[in-house]
């Protein structure tokens, strides 16, 4: 639960605030499935109606199922706000955001028809299932791989220009080597043919049909394989950085001067030195009051 969302007031507004909001009693908790299942079988509605034999043997069912989905979801939404004593905290929300992009495109296809596939977006609302089934832990290591994302963003980038600079070297070269009968049309055609083959895809539309084209072909594709290792590299040293940094301390030891402890560390690994410099050891003093001479009469 967001810490800013409080009930309105006591009562009516209190209860549904609970079944709603919190998911700690098997009253919310079964709101909180049915709700995700209704989500799913919404989202496999839009499917299935957009295959055509089913739509034209089924298609006015589908109709009225997904207006009664949206009509119970937007129930749903305005009982959200009512129970809320702030509900613009709500509405700016993640959540609030989705909950409302949710039933949106139908209502608007009263207004703008074609808008019924916008409505798959529902699907983000079954991420109410990390609460739902106590995952939410799940979401610390998710913003871990975020902010690792984040801080290798630059280096990530970088490799993507020299890669689209080689491929648009060697693109260019194809141009001026193989025939436009082969699909080399244009330098934007043998860019995509390029990035195509460079990414080891390999559709077959545009082939290479000359010696040389097909030499240059396979180096193309070995540099796709030999350089898959370098993002994956990058971001994974940034995500050990960043699992030491959120776990690891840089104090170093005041015994020995070792920096490596654990943040919630007590005593240093390597030489047993109390590392809270600010407070004294306990232990050191158990053992003084253990060696002080006793004061009580034989």
């Amino acid at each position: 639960m967001h810490p800013t969302l409080k009930p309105a007031g006591e009562g009516l507004r209190t209860r549904l605030f609970q079944v709603i909001f919190e998911s700690d009693t098997p009253l919310a908790k079964g709101f909180d499935i049915a709700l995700i299942v209704a989500i799913l079988t919404s989202v496999l509605i839009v499917m299935l109606d957009s295959v055509e034999h089913l739509n034209a043997a089924y298609g006015g069912l589908f109709y009225w199922m997904e207006w009664g989905f949206t009509l119970a979801f937007t129930v749903e939404l305005l009982l959200r706000i009512y129970c809320l004593e702030r509900p613009h905290h709500y509405l700016k929300s993640f959540y609030g955001v989705v909950d409302l992009l949710a039933i949106l495109p139908t209502w608007l296809l009263l207004v703008v028809p074609g808008t019924q596939s916008l409505v798959m977006i529902r699907l983000l609302r079954a991420l109410r299932i990390f609460r739902v089934l106590r995952l939410m832990q799940f979401v610390g290591e998710g913003r871990l791989l975020v902010e690792s994302l984040k801080n290798s963003w630059h280096q990530i980038m970088l490799f993507l220009f020299a890669v689209l600079m080689m491929v648009t070297l060697f693109s260019s070269l194809m141009y001026v080597i193989e025939s436009r009968e082969a699909g080399f049309t244009s330098i934007p055609m043998s860019i995509y043919w390029g990035i195509v083959t460079l990414t080891t895809v390999g559709y077959g539309d545009i082939v290479p049909v000359t010696p040389l084209g097909q030499a240059i072909s396979t180096m193309v594709m070995l540099l796709g394989y030999s350089i898959i290792a370098v993002p994956t590299g990058v971001f994974s040293a940034e995500v050990i950085r960043s699992i030491r940094a959120d776990r690891y301390s840089d104090e170093a030891c005041p015994g020995c001067g070792h920096d490596r402890h654990e943040k919630r560390a007590r005593y240093c690994l390597r030489c047993g030195t109390w590392l809270d410099e600010e407070t004294p050891d306990p232990n050191a003093e158990q053992e003084h009051n253990d060696d002080a001479p006793s004061t009580d009469p034989a």
